[in-house]
C-alpha cells in the first residue's frame, strides 16, 4: 500500500513548473501595464522622436551626397537644416502676407459685394432680402471690424500655444540633426549590440528606410515643383491675385499633405479669386482639375516609378490607418513607413512565374498555356 500511496501523493502534488509559470505569468502582467503607462505618459515625446527619426531618413541621403562631395558630415547636415529652414520661412511669409492682405482686403470690400449680391439676387428672383443687419457687421463698430480687438485679448492663450509648437519644433530639430550628423556612429553602436547575422538585417531595413523616405520626398518635391510652376502661370493668366504664394501653396501642400492635399490646396485660391472676381474662380477650378489629371497619368508614374513603389489602395489605407493611430503626424509619416515595410517584405518573400491566366504579356500568355497543355497530355 505504501508504494501506492507515494504514487497517489506524488501524483496530486503541484508540478514544480506551475509556480514558476505563476510567477512569470504576474510578472509579464506588470511589465505590460508599466509599458503602457510609460507609453500612455511619453506618447507626445516619442511622436516626436518618431517625427525626427523620419526626418532624418528624409535628410540623409542629400548630407551623405554632400559628404561624398568632401564636406563633412556635420557641416553638410547644417547645410540642408539652413535650405529647408529659409524655404520654409520664405513659404510661411508668402502665405501670411498673402492671408493678411486678402482679409483686410475682404473686411474693407464686404458691404460692396453684399450690396452687389442683394441686388442681383432681386433683379433675378424677385425676391427682396433685407441686409442691413449683416453690413452693420462690417461697419466701424461691427463685429467684423472688431475681430482684432477681440484677437487681442486672447494673445495669451495664443502665445502659449506658439511657444508650445515652438519647443516641440525645436526638439525635432535637434533629435534630427544629431541622428543625421551621427548616423553611422549610431549605426554602428545598436549594430555592434547584435550578431552579424542581426546587423545584416538591421542595415538593411535602415537603409531602405533612407532609400524609400528619401525617395518619397524627392518625388514629391518634383512633383511640386511642377505643380506650383505651371498653377503660377495659369494664375498668372487668369489674373489671380499673388499667383507666386498661390502656386507655392498649391504645389507644396498637394504634394506633402496626403489624400486630402488636393482639396486643401484648391481651396484658397478658389476663394481668393472668388472675393477677387467669381468668373476667375471657376477658371481656377478648371485649372487645378486639369492639371490634377495630368499629374495623375502622366507625371507621377514615370516618377514614383523611379522612387517610390507603392500601390494607391495601400497608400490610401496606410494613410488611414496612420491618422487613426497618430492623427496628423501619422497620416504624414504613413507613405514612406508603407513603402518601407512594402519594400522590406519583397525581400523576404519568394516571387514564382504567372500562370497563364494572369499573364499580361500575350506572348507569354500563349507560351505558357501551349506548355501547360503539353504538359497533360504527357509529350516529351
Amino acid at each position: 500500500m505504501a508504494p501506492q500511496t507515494e504514487a497517489v501523493a506524488d501524483r496530486d502534488r503541484m508540478p514544480r513548473w506551475v509556480p514558476r509559470a505563476i510567477f512569470l505569468l504576474f510578472l509579464g502582467a506588470i511589465a505590460l501595464f508599466t509599458l503602457r503607462w510609460l507609453i500612455t505618459e511619453l506618447r507626445g515625446f516619442l511622436i516626436l522622436v518618431l517625427v525626427s527619426l523620419f526626418l532624418s531618413f528624409a535628410i540623409e541621403p542629400a548630407v551623405n551626397r554632400l559628404e561624398r562631395m568632401g564636406f563633412r558630415r556635420g557641416l553638410g547636415t547644417l547645410m540642408v537644416f539652413g535650405g529647408i529652414l529659409v524655404t520654409t520661412g520664405l513659404f510661411i511669409f508668402a502665405i501670411g502676407t498673402l492671408l493678411a492682405d486678402q482679409v483686410s482686403g475682404f473686411v474693407d470690400e464686404a458691404p460692396e459685394y453684399i450690396t452687389d449680391i442683394e441686388i442681383w439676387i432681386e433683379d433675378t428672383f424677385d425676391v427682396e432680402i433685407e441686409t442691413d443687419e449683416l453690413l452693420n457687421e462690417f461697419q466701424a463698430d461691427g463685429a467684423a471690424t472688431s475681430f482684432a480687438t477681440r484677437l487681442a485679448g486672447n494673445l495669451v492663450d495664443l502665445g502659449s500655444q506658439v511657444l508650445g509648437l515652438l519647443l516641440d519644433l525645436l526638439t525635432i530639430g535637434l533629435f534630427t540633426f544629431y541622428l543625421v550628423a551621427d548616423g553611422p556612429r549610431l549605426r554602428r553602436a545598436v549594430c555592434s549590440l547584435l550578431p552579424q547575422a542581426r546587423q545584416r538585417q538591421v542595415l538593411a531595413v535602415w537603409n531602405l528606410a533612407i532609400e524609400k523616405t528619401g525617395g518619397y520626398i524627392y518625388s514629391r518635391a518634383i512633383l511640386a515643383v511642377f505643380s506650383a510652376a505651371v498653377h503660377w502661370a495659369a494664375f498668372a493668366v487668369i489674373g489671380v491675385p499673388f499667383p507666386l504664394p498661390l502656386a507655392l501653396w498649391v504645389g507644396l501642400v498637394s504634394q506633402f499633405i496626403p489624400v486630402i492635399g488636393t482639396y486643401i490646396a484648391g481651396s484658397l485660391p478658389v476663394l481668393i479669386a472668388l472675393v477677387s472676381e467669381p468668373r476667375q474662380a471657376i477658371a481656377v477650378i478648371v485649372v487645378i482639375v486639369i492639371y490634377q489629371q495630368i499629374e495623375n497619368y502622366l507625371l507621377a508614374p514615370p516618377i514614383t516609378a523611379q522612387t517610390m513603389e507603392i500601390h494607391v489602395a495601400v497608400a490610401f489605407g496606410a494613410v488611414i490607418a496612420g491618422g487613426a493611430l497618430l492623427g496628423i503626424v501619422g497620416a504624414l509619416l504613413a507613405l514612406p513607413a508603407a513603402a518601407t515595410f512594402q519594400a522590406f517584405a519583397s525581400t523576404l518573400l519568394s516571387h514564382h512565374d504567372l500562370v497563364a491566366e494572369l499573364d499580361e504579356d500575350p506572348a507569354r500568355a500563349a507560351a505558357a498555356e501551349a506548355e501547360l497543355r503539353r504538359l497533360e497530355l504527357g509529350e516529351d
